[in-house]
């Protein structure tokens, strides 16, 4: 590919399609592009959205970026993605105390995350309502957490996980002396 011309699309659609045994009906059925129009994208034929692609990214489990790049790796049971940790994007609480380092891949966003959770002693993570039917499941590696959710109050010992609603205000405290950690899953329904 040279500076001025676009990336070639439609063969990385057709690789990545055939890579996952999907038919162009079966491709079409779960991005909700008509088979006429993916068969003109993978020929090179048709010139697809942004929209378009981001649906095709979406079906494919594909990064856009590896839309752009040429693709995934051929077999991706082979490949091992290693997130270096001066990479792990971090989110702190407006006081410091609460820091969560975002685990999962960015684009199971608003499907399935995870997070590293680090709350200094006395601190409080308040979270607002997520999507309705948004459940977290906590797993707490230290003492001293406690969960709130609408409600209900629960203290997690070390080992232990909690689940609970997230469509509704909820918080994760630390109760004890000293930092306390786990791992926060959120899944969206």
């Amino acid at each position: 590919m040279t500076v001025n011309s676009s990336p070639k699309i439609g063969p990385v659609i057709q690789t990545e399609r055939k890579a996952r045994r999907l038919t162009l009906e079966a491709l079409a059925g779960m991005s909700g592009v008509s088979k006429s129009m993916l068969s003109q994208i993978e020929r090179s034929e048709a010139n697809p959205t942004f929209a378009v692609l981001w649906s095709l990214t979406q079906a494919l489990g594909l990064d856009f970026a590896d839309l752009i790049a040429g693709g995934a790796t051929t077999n991706e049971h082979d490949v091992i993605e290693v997130t270096p940790a001066s990479h792990t994007p971090e989110i702190r609480s407006g006081d410091g105390l609460c820091r969560l380092k975002i685990l999962s891949p960015p684009r199971l966003a608003g499907h399935t995350e995870w997070y590293a959770v680090e709350i200094a002693a006395g601190g409080r993570l308040d979270s607002d309502p997520h999507a309705k039917g948004a459940v977290e499941h906590f797993t707490a590696w230290t003492d001293g957490i406690i969960i709130r959710s609408g409600r209900g109050e629960a203290e997690v010992k070390r080992g232990e996980t909690a689940r609970y609603p997230a469509d509704v205000p909820h918080a994760i405290a630390n109760g004890g002396t000293e930092t306390a950690t786990g791992l926060l899953v959120l899944l969206y329904r």
